[in-house]
């Protein structure tokens, strides 16, 4: 993409794992990409892999407020408008810690960075999208498998999932009249900092710990790729890419 043709997105979480297979993703493909995220030594390693291309990194905390609108005044500046958020930051918390004993502060830090925080942004981004010229614009939420059935000890992460799902519909269904298509990308298994363990056992849902599958990260980037470069006048609502042999057909 070049000239007016280019697009600009906002990539959150764009230091690691997902988030940042997304942002290359983008930026071989021409996209001008806003990366978020808290570390920003990170996000600096994201941007060398595309060299030269047209990034600019914020240092990024979602479930601040006033951070989440300085990233989009900080994009809007150097871009001049916003064409994508996708909506990555997240976090799954402590694990294997059962319901009776998870710390309050440990459930508050998941929804504030899960739930607030794409909240946060996607209000940013509907804001910049339903007053730029071209109007519209499009949101793209990472939601997970977690979404539809949980795992074991994930109070936290799966009630935010299922959250990020009703935010979504929300989204889409307010975005109509000013062209802002809203959508959900339910990930299982991506191989990323996150799901390292997979590969030597995870605890399902009967109590044995089994070794699961993973997949190429970079086959959910590709999916979000093409979810982003659908006109506006096309939506993918919800989408789901998993490892292929992964338990979720089967979960609980």
């Amino acid at each position: 993409m070049t000239g007016r043709d280019a697009k600009i997105a906002v990539v959150t979480g764009a230091g690691s794992g997902i988030g940042r297979a997304v942002a290359v993703e983008l930026l071989d493909a021409g996209w001008s990409v806003a990366l978020a995220g808290r570390r920003p030594e990170t996000l600096t390693e994201t941007a060398e892999l595309v060299p030269g291309a047209a990034c600019l990194a914020v240092r990024t905390d979602v479930s601040r407020p006033e951070e989440v609108a300085a990233l989009f005044s900080a994009t809007v500046e150097r871009f001049g408008r916003v064409d994508l958020l996708f909506n990555n930051a997240g976090t799954f918390g402590p694990g294997g810690v059962p319901v009776e004993d998870l710390p309050y502060e440990a459930w508050r830090h998941v929804v504030d960075t899960n739930l607030n925080g794409a909240f946060l942004c996607a209000q940013a981004a509907y804001r910049r999208m339903k007053e730029q010229d071209p109007q519209g614009g499009r949101i793209i939420n990472n939601g997970s498998v977690s979404a539809h059935a949980p795992r074991p000890h994930s109070a936290p992460y799966t009630a935010t999932k299922h959250a990020l799902t009703g935010l979504t519909k929300s989204l889409s269904l307010d975005g109509r009249a000013y062209r802002i298509a809203a959508g959900q990308i339910d990930i299982g298994n991506a191989a990323t900092g996150m799901t390292a363990g997979m590969r030597t056992g995870a605890l399902q849902a009967n109590g044995e710990v089994v070794p699961e599958p993973v997949m190429d990260v970079a086959d959910v980037a590709r999916t979000v790729r093409h979810m982003a470069e659908l006109p506006l006048e096309a939506n993918v609502q919800f989408a789901t890419v998993l490892a292929t042999g992964m338990p979720y057909v089967g979960r609980g």
